[in-house]
């Protein structure tokens, strides 16, 4: 799923307009593709009764369209129209397919509304665009807000779907107008537009699903996204029935301290779940003990220590055995002292292996000077909002406010690809391709969660995946296993990262 702008956008149909690809065409096209949306939702049902809210712009144009395309296939089809011209080309093309349609001025007591409503098992939302600008105007704003109180006291409403973008949705900023329709279904057509995937409006959307309105092929080369399970089943590597443990590689986690025994047990088990072959983990050596037992598959490397933490004498014990390895994630529970950090230093610097750098780790590049040239590129770094504060000198607000371009700001002066953790989690590479994974949930709000991460990504890096879509599949198959946790404990409070880390096979099986 392409992700743009609406200036973007704009200039993209401007472009395909200009090149031969009709304003006309591309609205027939989306019009026909939203009708096929609403013909699978009802393939199982006899319902077939469709109302469209349809405004002014180009969304109420797309609505007409589909509006038409259901009433040619034999739907009872109605359009409640808002702010158009009676003698609309669009609009006499859908009446004389059999659709009804009542302008909204001549119903003053909204009894029209209410009656098409309580006839409707579908509502297209088309009364407004991706340009809409808060707050929303009188007219518009009360037939969005009659029809929410309408449908809020109704035995059954209707399934509602928002045409490109629910109708009060700014589309940029994320922002939403208190009339504004919540979706059950939102199709937006060509492209995902940034506005969506941010708070509150994601909330708005339901389920999110993309139209082809028929643009050139030069649109697939739009290097922002947002993942969708298809893109992710494709980067995935392929499990041949003649593999062996070493076609599916190698991966090293340099993790864990006295405080922090667990998360070299959470990162180690991500790896070996998400299909690598072989994982070694390599601890402060009192912590062996302690994790032996509970992932018995795993290989081990003991190291010096001080205190429980690794010291820097380690890092010659270390590098004996990073050639076995086909990728390294170093930095899940290390902690923060000078030992480690100088350890730390010696095995970014000394070893050109693809590396994944997380948690501490992060802390620990933050102190060191030229941190991103030492460090072989390019590198997974997985920064939560602190972490990349730390690395950046930026505050968590400044960070949070512009989530995107400060991902792929330093992504591609650092030379390495950043993966910003939180809400709608941004995946940035040096060339400028960024990928926003659509999932918010406070089901992964909770220590360990990040370690699970960290070994997803050093997993698919072992086997051979590049350091973008090693990033851009783990992220997204991460936020996917947060999401199936909290549906199988019941409650997103009670999700712990070994929930999350046990729903790993389950979003594999659904990507197969």
């Amino acid at each position: 799923m392409k992700l743009v702008s609406v200036a973007q956008m704009r200039e993209i149909e401007k472009q395909a307009d200009a090149s031969g690809v009709s304003y006309a065409a591309m609205m027939e096209n989306a019009g026909y593709g939203l009708a096929k949306e609403v013909e699978a939702l009802a393939l199982d049902d006899d319902s077939q009764n469709v109302l469209g809210l349809v405004g002014s712009g180009n969304n109420g144009g797309d609505t007409l369209v589909a509006l038409t395309n259901l009433a040619e296939a034999g739907w009872r089809a109605r359009a409640y129209i808002v702010k158009r011209k009676k003698k609309d080309e669009l609009v006499t093309r859908f009446v004389n397919a059999g659709g009804e349609a009542t302008f909204a001025d001549s119903d003053k007591d909204f009894a029209t509304l209410a009656d098409f409503l309580d006839g409707a098992d579908f509502l297209l939302d088309g009364l407004l665009g991706t340009g809409v600008k808060l707050p929303l105007k009188e007219d518009v704003g009360g037939v969005l807000a009659r029809a929410m109180f309408i449908m809020a006291v109704m035995e059954r409403a209707p399934f509602v779907i928002a045409v490109d973008c629910p109708s009060g949705v700014d589309c940029d900023t994320g922002a939403v107008a208190l009339e504004c329709l919540r979706a059950d279904l939102t199709v937006a057509m060509a492209a995902v537009k940034q506005g969506m995937l941010k708070l509150p409006a994601f909330e708005f959307l339901g389920e999110l699903e993309v139209a082809d309105i028929g643009l050139p092929d030069d649109f697939d080369d739009l290097k922002t996204e947002a993942a969708d399970h298809d893109l992710i089943a494709n980067l995935l590597p392929e499990r041949k029935l003649d593999s062996h443990k070493g076609t599916f590689g190698s991966a090293l986690i340099v993790a864990g301290s006295q405080n922090y025994t667990g998360a070299a047990l959470l990162a180690g088990e991500a790896a070996y779940r998400i299909g690598a072959g072989l994982v070694t983990l390599a601890i402060p050596e009192p912590l062996h003990v302690a994790l032996a037992g509970h992932l018995p598959e795993a290989t081990w490397i003991l190291l010096p220590h001080e205190a429980g933490f690794i010291s820097e004498s380690a890092s010659a014990t270390l590098l004996n055995y990073v050639h076995r390895a086909t990728a390294y994630l170093i930095g899940p529970g290390l902690g923060v002292n000078i030992s480690t950090r100088k350890f730390f230093e010696n095995i970014i610097s000394a070893t050109k292996l693809p590396a994944v750098v997380d948690a501490d780790g992060l802390r620990h590049l933050a102190q060191i000077p030229d941190w991103h040239k030492k460090l072989s590129a390019p590198a997974v770094l997985t920064p939560h909002l602190g972490e990349m504060s730390a690395l950046t000198g930026l505050s968590r607000k400044e960070i949070e406010a512009n989530k995107n371009e400060v991902a792929c700001k330093y992504a591609k002066e650092w030379g390495h690809v950043v993966v910003l953790k939180g809400a709608f989690t941004v995946v940035a590479a040096p060339d400028e391709r960024m990928t926003v994974v659509p999932v918010a949930t406070p089901a992964l709000a909770r220590a360990g969660t990040g370690d699970v991460l960290a070994g997803i990504i050093v997993g698919l890096r072992a086997q051979g995946l590049d350091a973008y879509d090693a990033a851009v599949a783990g992220a997204y198959i991460h936020a996917q296993a947060g999401l199936l946790a909290a549906e199988d404990v019941g409650s997103t409070a009670s999700v712990l990262a070994r929930d999350v880390l046990d729903s790993i096979a389950d979003v594999l099986t659904e990507l197969e």
